[in-house]
């Protein structure tokens, strides 16, 4: 007889040990519940912009301002420090070398976007199309000083030459000719 209970209790203590060692990884009562909020802190779609037009003061609420918004938030703004900032723009008159007035140019930098044409050359400035997107070898900083420093003939003959080339004229390393496609840091 105890032989039997004996027996019975260690089926027993199996079958529990089976029981809660489940392998079902399917189990939706194991899962814990997870929610994950992402907060933009950041953003940049044309290099420099955002770090020469906007005011210390208003980059967390630039970085967070949704870009559809952000020209009627920024524009006046960045007007104001174009302005005071370049000499091409003294006159209301002035013009960039895109033909652009200080007040046109600085409603295409408030929305700080990178736009990307889907049918044609993608380039920052290649000679012939402006701003349909960006390759990496682009001399983005020298096209934007260009634009800001440069005047109504900036490209061959900017009015503030000194303020309008970065001078430099290349990466320093090749680009990688598969993806990532950026050249090693090291």
């Amino acid at each position: 007889m105890i032989r039997k209970i004996t027996t019975i209790g260690m089926m027993l203590s199996v079958a529990v040990i089976s029981f809660n060692c489940s392998n079902n990884d399917d189990d939706n009562e194991m899962q814990e519940s997870v929610t994950t909020v992402y907060v933009q802190e950041d953003q940049m779609g044309r290099p420099a912009v955002n770090t020469v037009f906007v005011a210390s003061a208003d980059k967390d609420v630039f970085n967070k301002t949704i870009p559809s918004k952000q020209g009627a938030a920024f524009a006046s703004k960045f007007k104001t420090n174009l302005e005071a900032l370049s000499p091409a723009f003294n006159e209301s008159t002035d013009k960039n070398a895109l033909g652009q007035t200080s007040t046109a140019f600085t409603t295409l930098l408030a929305t700080d976007v990178l736009n990307v044409s889907l049918d044609g050359t993608t380039t920052f400035y290649d000679g012939t199309n402006v701003l349909t997107g960006r390759a990496l070898a682009d001399d983005v900083i020298t096209v934007e000083l260009i634009l800001i420093f440069g005047g109504e003939s900036g490209l061959t003959m900017s009015e503030n030459p000194t303020l309008s080339d970065d001078n430099v004229s290349a990466n320093d390393k090749d680009f990688l000719t598969s993806f990532p496609y950026l050249a090693s840091p090291w």
